[in-house]
């Protein structure tokens, strides 16, 4: 008896929707993320090569695991691969139980009946098939045991298939004013607030799994952003072209720091940081990235802290594409070329591409270069502790629904390969015993801690090491 024969189709379809939502997965079932070779594809349970990777994680799982029984997969949650040096296999499932002790060898084993006896775990497992070699070269996992909800004793009679939904919507109804109350939503028609609805229930489920899976301290739920889907999020705030590593100009390498990084550093504290900004409906992150930059360094060098103008990057950066995207490297060229910034009252933000309307003779900062600093979070430490705040860039998944805390996705949601947000490092410290970047958003003080995202240091973890540079002002 399978374990999911108990659960309704719908929840099964719901729940396979949801982790497509977790992992940034589009409607098309075989339609890359990027496009471009190394990305993600999403796949079916039938799909052979999921299959052969799949026994093979269980195999291994079995072998290295302290219990008497053979545990198998109750239920698939999501997969997908990647063709990097072979295919690269990302599943998470549900093992659960059999009947089966693992001495006896058997390959056809019935699930428990009883819940109970289950002992079901959430795996992740990371399969690195080489076919050529015919070998799977590679594997990692992370389990954890699954949650469930006990039922509360009660001496009411009701018709529970009647009474759980209707509750449930009622629920969900007041969350989702709530939630429009709090930040000024307004539809166009019924049908959208339906759609809205409908897309905010599902990243409520998004939330918890990301909670119920996060390695940190992080507090997921409702945040400005729970009424818009994954693709339009990504489409409206982040920035695609950071991921495409051939664009990407060659920097100098930054010079080592003098000396070890310090336990702890935030330059909110010393004055090199100026307040929050908001980029809007712009994905115009990367200007607010590496004009950050500039006003820590011109702080450092000069004493005065500026708030310098992004939109002179929208309007006159002809290296980046404006809301489409761009890249550091490219925007420090383009300063340099220009001669230097005008500061936010001369030339304001308005969150969409002008005419460019420069003028040389309002500059208030230039740069000399600029460079791109190790890879290693040690010396990262060490340099911004040194020199000031960084321009760095991540993969910004969990960042939709981040609410506080130290957040730490688990690496299938976060791929350090897929960048696409642009913010800045202002420090590093710990927080409960657990070590975290402080980053500097670009999305307004009511997102996240008065407008940060605190993320975990020491992994490389959502791929924040890849992409670490700064201005140099002589």
């Amino acid at each position: 008896m399978a374990v999911g024969s108990r659960f309704p189709v719908i929840l099964c379809l719901a729940l396979a929707a949801v982790l497509g939502s977790v992992l940034g997965f589009g409607e098309d079932i075989d339609r890359p993320l990027i496009g471009a070779p190394g990305s993600l594809i999403r796949l079916q349970e039938s799909d052979p090569g999921l299959k052969k990777a799949l026994e093979f994680a269980e195999e291994r799982y079995n072998r290295g695991s302290n219990a008497m029984l053979l545990r198998k997969t109750s239920r698939l949650l999501s997969a997908t691969k990647q063709l990097v040096k072979g295919i690269l296999y990302s599943i998470t499932v549900e093992l659960s139980n059999t009947q089966c002790k693992k001495s006896t060898g058997l390959r056809t084993c019935d699930f428990y009946p009883e819940l109970h006896k289950l002992k079901t775990e959430v795996c992740v497992f990371e399969v690195w098939d080489i076919p050529w070699q015919e070998a799977s070269t590679q594997f990692k996992q992370k389990c954890k045991p699954k949650v469930e909800t006990q039922p509360k004793e009660t001496n009411e009679v009701v018709e529970a298939s009647a009474s759980q939904p209707l509750q449930e919507s009622v629920a969900l109804l007041g969350q989702f004013k709530e939630f429009m109350v709090r930040h000024n939503k307004v539809y166009s028609s019924q049908e959208e607030a339906d759609h809205r609805l409908r897309v905010f229930h599902e990243n409520l489920k998004t939330s918890e799994k990301l909670q119920s899976l996060d390695q940190g301290s992080a507090e997921y739920g409702v945040t400005k952003f729970s009424d818009l889907t994954e693709e339009e999020f990504r489409s409206t705030y982040l920035n695609p072209l950071l991921s495409q590593w051939t664009l990407h100009r060659q920097m100098k390498p930054a010079p080592r720091a003098r000396g070890p990084a310090p336990a702890s550093w935030d330059w909110r504290e010393h004055g090199a940081v100026s307040s929050v900004k908001n980029q809007g409906m712009c994905g115009s992150c990367w200007a607010f990235s590496v004009t950050g930059n500039i006003e820590g360094q011109w702080f450092l060098k000069n004493g005065t802290l500026l708030s310098l103008s992004e939109q002179e990057l929208v309007d006159c950066d002809g290296l980046d594409q404006a809301c489409q995207g761009g890249l550091p490297s490219n925007a420090y060229e383009s300063i340099e070329k220009l001669g230097g910034l005008e500061t936010e009252v001369d030339y304001s933000y308005t969150g969409q591409k002008q005419r460019c309307g420069f003028t040389s003779m309002k500059v208030a900062a230039y740069i000399n270069s600029s460079v791109e600093l190790s890879k290693d979070e040690t010396e990262i430490a060490a340099w911004l502790a040194e020199n000031g705040p960084v321009s760095v860039a991540l993969n910004a998944f969990a960042m939709q629904f981040y609410r506080k805390g130290v957040s730490h996705p688990m690496k299938i949601f976060c791929n350090p390969w897929l960048l696409d947000h642009a913010v800045l490092m202002v420090g590093y410290g710990e927080l409960k015993n657990i070590p975290f970047w402080a980053i500097k958003n670009s999305w307004g003080e009511d997102y996240g801690e008065q407008g940060y995202y605190y993320l975990y240091r020491g992994s490389n973890a959502c791929g924040i090491n890849k992409m670490c540079s700064s201005a140099v002002v002589n």
